[in-house]
């Protein structure tokens, strides 16, 4: 046996290999939508190439990354990014045929034009996030096209293959939008009913698994839940956006969206181990079961599902606290529809755009539901005193900077085929390092299997094509697999776009077969000067990391937590309210916005010796241990809501939030300091929530009280040191 265990481990992978393995696999994993993505952009993709290769357009590859931009998750975010694209390439047209016609003669005067162009559009794209994209798009074209001013004397060849360019993305657009929105359109109301049915759908097999010990089990992680929250209110926001409701109706579909969430952390909560005793239990969770079931079947409904009633029978205790807080959200969902007016008339409804002062109320809405009377404040394009900021002028410089050096290059040794040398300096230019090495890392890794996937058609496909049916089936396998990609996570998203792009150039770039192989080797060695020219450029001159930033980030989670265990500890004396849910999403926001940086901080460069190997492992711990503190948090409220009900002194819970608060803050504190010298918390006492017993009901509530204090008092002590100059122990970093 020894023996056949050690060639096991001979023949396991390496470590990283099996890392890659396992990120490539959670990462090319199927999700609802994602498949409807990346339809649309094979059906699209398949139009284009017919129109282009029929009509002769040039530039389809061009239209073939429009194609994949346009395409988005719903219908609301595929029309925002058509109109920057049409916006950002008539104004990037524009501006390269004006530069062309006052300073063609004079190649001095023209390159510093462009420069001042370029470089009030960079500052510009990172000042004006809302058009960023318009201002990507001028910049690109502006510093791209003069690489083709010094190849040529003819102008009028330089403006023509403008004006081509404008028509490629102009009409990938209009064809993009007629499929987006007849041809499988991705209705932001109807994704949101679909995820509300679906996570109604795990709640009622989780009651099933305590009602049927031989039901299948069916897990709820923290990640389950961040992602969960998160996607019902950004559906809810890119709804609102796409339809302008009444203030009735919004109000009752943020009502159901709480009530779901609320039904679907509960189920979350739910022990493993909760079993039903009893027919009176087996009965009530049974009646829940049913009133989930209702609520399914009218959130399908069109006409009928902002108008759910809860059965007239009145609810009866389950003493299974996760429950018992379904029972409470679906009774606050139904007091909020009978308080609700009757829907407006159906013209009320209609599709319309929306106009900012709607945009701000709705994202407020979403937020905090709080905020939803309040009059929407109309916010500025431009922040204030965003000229004073320095690492906006600080950014566009190094971005020109690289540019420039990729220029002198790129004509010195006269080697045109290198041409994507400018264009990589500013695709991965990003406001951190960490950002702009995962787009570096993500472009040569997508450039390097576009490419091999197209030498591999040109060597045994190309020969054997004899018509355009031949070249779809050849490029359509290959697109559908850039378009999976990109539909993903924004970790790998950018990968898929590049795999498509540089294949498309390598093959479909010419209206006849390709012959010239070197133009693909000469694209990669492009990319990678001008990915190793950005990289350097910014960490030599004001290197923005994230690592400080997270820190900070990190400290207001921990905040947050202790001001929701504070929330609850008051809404046991009070009730329940149904408003509770905005503080678990906004903290759930917030855990997201700190895993989104820290990825970004494992990737960038070590200028600092080991810094980054101790901030990631640290800062994974705080994470994990934050995730699942939040958890405890709310399993704790909702045991401690049931023994509210069941006349158990709650004065003890409350004292306890108070200390697990007063816990968190101190850390959170010393965490935020500079330097940080954070120390684990002291334990806390459970104990104290002990109490004499008054039954077996009351015994059994505040064992389960207890239990759940020790889970949050665990995650308390999970916290780690965190001193500067400090290293990450190998502990830390398993625990992360």
């Amino acid at each position: 046996m020894s023996g056949l265990d050690g060639v096991g481990r001979s023949l396991a992978w390496p470590r990283p290999l099996a890392e890659l393995a396992a990120f490539l696999r959670d990462e090319l994993a199927a999700f609802p939508g994602r498949g409807n993505v990346t339809l649309r952009c094979v059906l699209g993709s398949a139009i284009v190439i017919v129109l282009s290769m029929t009509l002769q357009v040039p530039e389809l590859a061009v239209s073939l990354i429009v194609v994949f931009f346009v395409t988005q998750a719903n219908i609301v975010l595929t029309r925002v990014v058509a109109l920057n694209l049409v916006i950002g390439t008539t104004c990037a047209i524009a501006s390269t045929i004006g530069l062309y016609a006052l300073t063609f003669d004079y190649p001095l005067l023209r390159i510093i034009v462009a420069s001042a162009i370029f470089f009030c559009s960079t500052y510009l794209m990172r000042a004006v996030t809302n058009f960023g994209l318009v201002f990507f798009l001028v910049s690109l074209v502006v510093i791209y096209a003069q690489s083709f001013g010094d190849l040529t004397d003819n102008a009028e060849a330089l403006v023509r293959n403008c004006l081509w360019l404008w028509s490629a993305v102009s009409y990938a657009v209009a064809s993009s939008l007629i499929i987006n929105t007849l041809f499988l359109p991705a209705e932001p109301e109807r994704q949101l009913r679909a995820a509300m049915q679906r996570q109604l759908a795990t709640a009622n097999a989780r009651l099933a698994a305590v009602i049927d010990a031989h039901a299948p089990a069916v897990r709820i992680g923290s990640l389950d839940l961040e992602q969960g929250a998160l996607s019902l209110q950004k559906l809810l926001r890119f709804s609102t956006m796409r339809h302008r409701y009444s203030k009735e109706d919004a109000s009752a579909r943020l009502a159901c969206v709480t009530a779901v969430s609320r039904i679907f952390e509960a189920a979350a909560v739910l022990p493993d181990h909760a079993v039903a005793h009893g027919a009176g239990q087996i009965d009530a969770i049974r009646a829940v079961q049913d009133e989930l079931v209702s609520l399914d079947h009218t959130i399908g409904d069109d006409a009928q599902w902002l108008h759910w009633s809860a059965p007239t029978h009145a609810p009866v205790s389950t003493s299974i606290a996760a429950i018992d807080a379904m029972q409470r959200a679906l009774n606050a969902f139904a007091d909020a529809t009978r308080v609700a007016a009757p829907a407006p008339p159906a013209d009320a409804t209609r599709s319309t755009a929306p106009t900012p002062s709607d945009d701000a109320a709705t994202g407020a809405a979403a937020a905090d539901p709080a905020k939803a009377t309040k009059p929407p404040a109309r916010s500025a394009l431009l922040e204030p005193g965003v000229f004073a900021n320095p690492r906006y002028a600080r950014f566009s410089l190094r971005t020109l900077l690289s540019v420039l050096i990729c220029y002198v290059f790129y004509n010195a040794v006269n080697w045109p085929g290198i041409h994507t040398i400018m264009l990589t300096c500013l695709i991965v230019a990003l406001p951190s390092l960490g950002a702009s090495s995962r787009h570096g890392l993500l472009r040569i890794s997508g450039a390097l299997v576009g490419s091999a996937l197209a030498l591999l058609m040109v060597a045994f496909v190309i020969p054997h094509l004899e018509s355009v049916t031949g070249l779809l089936l050849m490029s359509l396998p290959v697109i559908a697999l850039g378009a999976w990609v990109s539909a993903g996570s924004e970790r790998i998203s950018y990968a898929g776009v590049q795999i498509m792009f540089t294949f498309a150039l390598a093959l479909l770039e010419s209206f006849s077969p390709p012959s010239d192989l070197t133009e693909i080797r000469d694209r990669i060695v492009g990319i990678l000067l001008g990915v190793g020219v950005a990289t350097f450029i910014q960490m030599s001159m004001w290197p923005e990391g994230e690592a400080d930033a997270l820190r900070t980030q990190l400290a207001s989670v921990l905040r947050k937590i202790a001001a929701l265990a504070r929330l609850e500890a008051r809404a046991v004396l009070t009730g329940p309210r149904a408003t509770d849910s905005a503080a678990v999403v906004e903290t759930w926001a917030m855990l997201a916005d700190c895993e989104t940086v820290l990825a970004r901080v494992a990737l960038e460069p070590d200028w600092r010796e080991g810094e980054t190997a101790r901030i990631t492992p640290l800062s994974q711990t705080v994470l994990a241990q934050s995730r699942a503190m939040l958890v405890a948090i709310e399993a704790f409220h909702h045991e401690a809501m049931t023994g509210a009900s069941a006349g158990a002194s709650m004065e003890r819970a409350g004292s306890f939030q108070s200390e697990v608060a007063d816990a968190l803050e101190r850390y959170a504190s010393q965490l935020a300091a500079e330097p940080p010298a954070a120390t684990t918390p002291a334990p806390l006492d459970p104990s104290g929530l002990r109490a004499a017993p008054t039954g077996a009901a009351g015994a059994a509530g505040e064992e389960a009280l207890e239990r759940h204090a020790q889970r949050i008092d665990a995650a308390l002590a999970g916290l780690p040191r965190w001193s500067a100059g400090e290293h990450g122990s190998g502990e830390f970093a398993s625990a992360g």
